[in-house]
């Protein structure tokens, strides 16, 4: 079983910036962030494939929101910049132990473990 250590969340305004950070338990070959926004679906975020650096973003997200890495303690970031109200949502962290194909990196089904879920609301 891989635990997933993730950051909290916080309140920030519209604009704002807010980094999420996770670290797995055990090395991971693939992890990423999906959110969650009362009354909606579970939406992707972001993915990440440490075996060659491979990043996808959400298009809501993209030229926002930036994966980075500390390659030594296997923990990846999730830093979000120009926060909207719209982004308000429980940020949950999720990794798979295998190497993904980019395909299946958006299917929430390709994750075989979930962090506990991070508050981020945006309010002015």
């Amino acid at each position: 079983q891989v635990q997933l250590v993730e950051s909290e969340g916080g309140l920030v305004q519209p604009g704002d910036s807010l980094t999420l950070s996770c670290a797995p338990s055990t090395r991971t070959l693939t992890m990423g962030w999906f959110r969650q926004a009362p009354g909606k679906e579970r939406e992707f975020v972001a993915a990440f494939r440490w075996s060659d650096l491979t990043t996808v973003y959400a298009d809501s997200v993209k030229g926002r929101f930036t994966i980075s890495k500390d390659r030594a303690k296997h923990t990846l970031f999730l830093q979000m910049n120009s926060l909207k109200l719209e982004d308000t949502a429980v940020y949950y962290c999720v990794a798979a132990l295998n190497r993904k194909i980019t395909s299946a990196l958006r299917d929430p089904t390709t994750y075989d473990f979930w962090g506990q879920g991070a508050q981020v609301t945006v309010s002015s």
